[in-house]
């Protein structure tokens, strides 16, 4: 099943915050292999989401079949994930984490760093071509990087708490 690129957005949103929801629907759908993708604060807060209305839905009682494999879920594991992985990168003297990869008999799981602490988490089939995904991971990375300021975290973590 092919994520579900971000549709809803663009009303009331700063140009800065349509580029990266630009950004991440173009991840989305110009790489295969790729179930969801999310976007987390340092503060593990979700801030953008390959399928942001499967979070609400999930939360509501009898919606989307329960919260399992919903943004929200992906977003406390690529949090939990990143706190781990700097953890013991910080016991081990190694400087930063810019990568962690797990990978399972049916998908993997990306994890990269942004910028101030963000990360990006990509939830991929198990068949994906891992060299790919992580390519446009960086080039994400790189493009969102520099925009992804304090005020435009804010703005990205209110826009996720609002009704779609």
């Amino acid at each position: 099943m092919k994520a579900q690129a971000p549709t809803a957005y663009g009303q009331g949103l700063s140009s800065q915050a349509r580029n990266l929801h630009w950004l991440l629907t173009n991840l989305v759908d110009e790489v295969p292999g790729i179930h969801s993708v999310a976007v987390v604060s340092s503060d593990g807060l979700l801030l953008l989401s390959s399928d942001p209305g499967r979070a609400e839905a999930a939360a509501r009682p009898g919606g989307g079949g329960g919260p399992r494999g919903s943004s929200a879920d992906l977003a406390t594991i690529v949090s939990g994930l990143g706190s781990l992985t700097q953890g013991a990168a910080k016991l081990m003297d190694a400087g930063a984490v810019k990568q962690t990869m797990v990978t399972m008999d049916e998908g993997s799981l990306f994890v990269m760093s942004i910028s101030d602490g963000s990360l990006l988490g990509v939830h991929t089939t198990p068949d994906c071509d891992m060299s790919v995904i992580a390519y446009h991971m960086a080039l994400f990375v790189g493009r969102a990087g520099h925009v992804l300021t304090p005020e435009l975290r804010s703005e990205l973590r209110k826009s996720m708490e609002s009704p779609q």
